[in-house]
């Protein structure tokens, strides 16, 4: 097989795919292959996905001496890929693709994918899957289709092999492209784990239990038999195994009952002993900061089914030349934070959207800023909105089906521009604002900045209405004349009042009003577009509580008949020790006198927690209510939570009116680690302790080490590198 694979077609004459329309069509040679790749000291062209880096090694190989190694993957759709070239592979037809995978190190199973990255006739990255399979750690397995049908629309082709969870390495050997129809030989299909079926015969009988014995002798002569005699998932094939097995044969048991994990907490105090818990940017006993692992800018806030959802601009720290901190310029920021909670303590970081730049979705985009959401049900299905700003020159809209993304460009370009009817004029083309009455109906709020000589009365606030759709403008943009605004417009009905609030501008003094510079204030109106009339100030400037002073940006949102203001303040940035306007949200309580509202102090303390969390139900490890000062959330959507020694997540609040017995934690390592589960504190009281095997991606359970009942908050810390996806106590 090797002589076969290295008499293929030469790479030099494939190019680099990069020209779909070349008139010469690349025939295969006599077996019907169009490629082979073999890893025999060459990589053929493949490439790391994402993190990844690929090389080839000699540790195992299928065919030959070497295979390609696929490592240092930090998500499971880092893989290798290769690019295809449209010479040979012709979108819609058929060919026969087929590539052979293994692992050593993880759970003892895991899903791979063999899969096809492509630009569709839209000019939109697809993604579609060639064939899939299941490998046994230790062991080789093929991934094979006969007959892949490439998308009609297809260019710009990949072929990539991922994983369907783990970010553990990976090999992959002897990867051929063919004619459609082709069989090529492989490692085919692995084998089912069937726990007492050794031989994987279909049955559990007395050769089976003569080939547990041998094994534990002597050694099994795959994984798959050493899995399947681990009867009582100990992990480990001992006489234990043997007997339950034997017993099953006979007939005394029906099943094989599941050994209880043990733990040694001798081992386990003395291991924590030597870690350290780190420190975090958030005091202890205050809610704000919402969030401490990103900054996060310019909170827009929607309400979704008794769920609060914070969206904000992802300011990223600046360099000087000489290395130091600058002030923030605003130019590194592509991407929006999402974040969503239900008792406004704990907080769940859905991630980073990639909206602008080569990665975002509004590829033709610069810049994110100050975004704003709603939602709106729309032909019976329920649809959401996410409105920003490319700068100071406009403002766009993605649109998705759940507020958590995924996110699409409907419009490919931005919504409100100076082409607009009245928005030719104004300064900063800026910092959105939207709206849904009761009766479906969008309104959007834009625009800022102060003309010269025109202070008192800038008039550059539009309020627009929107199309049924939300993403097109159902008449023309009306002036709003806020007094002294500088930015940061928003948009309410509370009551029956419609209520426009903005940022004051920094030339404030003498005014008529009794504002002040750099405030949030408030008008009100019967109707949506106005007249609005001025009714107050708010909030002061941030700096007045909080002593950092810094651009003012806000959104009120209704949860529970309750107001809340949402703002930016300074506080992880000061206590990194750095300074350049890096802001991050924060929350506190609105109260009303009428119809006024009542102005609002800044705070450290923020909300109190509105309902207790649930123990019992799966908690992601990124819904946090502090963390040490170290961790990263990974992803988009389904993330995770990246640690290391001494680093440590909290919840706060969580009842344990049930007790609890176990606790189950999803998480893997690299090297191995553990984690500390107690209340209090990072360093209290421990309820429980897990090992995390290196290369782990599935479910530890773990019983608890004391007990635990009332309202606790419960902290995770962890001994070493791991990465964390969710825990539950039962």
């Amino acid at each position: 097989a090797y002589n076969t694979l290295m008499s293929m077609l030469p790479e030099s004459e494939w190019g680099n795919g990069s020209s779909p329309s070349v008139p010469e069509i690349i025939e295969p040679n006599k077996y019907g292959w169009y490629f082979a790749d073999g890893f025999e000291g060459d990589t053929c062209d493949w490439k790391g996905r994402g993190s990844a880096t690929v090389m080839t090694s000699g540790r195992t190989a299928y065919v030959g001496s070497e295979a390609l190694l696929v490592q240092e993957r930090t998500d499971a759709w880092n893989g290798a890929y290769k690019q295809l070239n449209p010479k040979a592979f012709v979108a819609g037809n058929e060919y026969s693709f087929s590539a052979n995978v293994m692992y050593f190190d993880g759970s003892n199973t895991e899903n791979f994918y063999l899969k096809l990255q492509y630009v569709d006739k839209n000019g939109e990255t697809q993604y579609s899957t060639v064939a899939e399979g299941k490998a046994v750690k230790g062991e080789w397995v093929q991934l094979a289709n006969k007959n892949y049908k490439i998308p009609d629309d297809a260019k710009d082709m990949q072929l990539y092999v991922e994983t369907a969870e783990s970010t553990n390495n990976f090999y992959i050997d002897e990867v051929i492209g063919a004619i459609a129809g082709t069989t090529i030989l492989g490692a085919g299909e692995s084998k089912d784990i069937v726990l007492g079926d050794i031989n994987s015969d279909g049955k559990i009988d007395a050769f089976d239990v003569v080939l547990s014995r041998k094994g534990v002798v002597g050694g099994f002569d795959s994984e798959s038999e050493r899995l399947s005699a681990d009867v009582d998932q100990s992990g480990k094939v001992e006489a234990t195994d043997l007997v339950l097995l034997q017993s099953y044969v006979l007939g005394k048991i029906k099943e094989f009952p599941v050994a209880e994990k043990t733990v040694d907490v001798n081992a386990m105090e003395s291991l924590f002993a030597g870690v350290k818990p780190l420190a975090s940017y958030k005091k202890d006993g205050e809610n704000n900061p919402l969030f401490t692992q990103r900054f996060g800018a310019d909170p827009g806030v929607m309400e979704y089914n008794g769920r609060v959802y914070v969206y904000t601009t992802n300011d990223v720290i600046e360099y000087g030349a000489d290395g130091s901190v600058a002030e923030n310029s605003y130019a590194l920021v592509n991407k929006i934070n999402c974040i969503s909670s239900d008792d406004m303590v704990n907080w769940t970081d859905h991630g980073a959207i990639e909206v602008a730049g080569k990665n975002g979705v509004a590829k033709w985009a610069n810049c994110s800023w100050a975004p704003c959401a709603a939602h709106k049900t729309i032909n019976g299905k329920e649809k959401f909105f996410l409105y920003f700003c490319n700068g100071g020159n406009g403002v766009s809209v993605l649109t998705a089906d759940s507020p958590e993304g995924p996110w699409s460009d409907p419009l490919g370009k931005a919504l409100i521009t100076r082409a607009v009817p009245n928005c030719s004029d104004i300064t900063w083309l800026f910092d959105p604002a939207v709206f849904v009455d009761d009766d479906g109906t969008g309104y959007l709020c834009f625009g800022g900045g102060v003309p010269e000589g025109k202070t008192a009365m800038p008039a550059t606030s539009r309020v627009v209405k929107l199309g049924d759709d939300m993403i097109s403008l159902a008449g023309d943009p009306v002036t709003i004349n806020a007094p002294y605004i500088f930015e940061d417009s928003g948009i309410n009905k509370i009551g029956n009042k419609y209520y426009y609030t903005y940022c004051s501008n920094w030339n404030t003094g003498g005014n008529q009003y009794g504002l002040t510079s750099g405030a949030i204030e408030y008008m009100t109106a019967d109707n949506p577009l106005g007249p609005y009339t001025y009714g107050g100030e708010l909030f002061k400037n941030q700096g007045n509580f909080f002593g950092l002073y810094g651009n003012n940006h806000h959104s009120i949102v209704e949860l529970n008949n309750q107001l809340y203001l949402f703002y930016h303040s300074r506080p992880v940035e000061s206590a990194m020790g750095i300074e350049g306007n890096y802001r991050s949200p924060q929350v506190d309580k609105i109260t009303m006198s009428g119809e006024k509202i009542n102005a609002v102090t800044g705070t450290m303390t923020g909300i109190a927690q509105l309902k207790k969390l649930s123990p019992y139900a799966k908690v992601q490890a990124e819904t946090m209510s502090n963390q040490s000062n170290d961790i990263a959330v990974n992803g988009l959507g389904n993330t995770t939570v990246s640690v290391n020694k001494g680093s440590w997540l909290k919840v706060s609040g969580a009842d344990f009116s049930k007790g609890a017995s176990y606790v189950t934690i999803k998480a893997t390592s690299k090297n191995g680690s553990a984690v500390k589960i107690c209340t209090g504190s990072a360093d209290g009281k421990a309820v429980a302790y897990a090992e995390i095997p290196a290369g782990n991606n599935s479910e530890i359970t773990v019983p608890v080490v004391s007990s635990v009942s009332g309202s606790q908050d419960i902290y995770l810390i962890f001994s070493g590198q791991a990465d964390v996806d969710y825990w539950y106590f039962s």
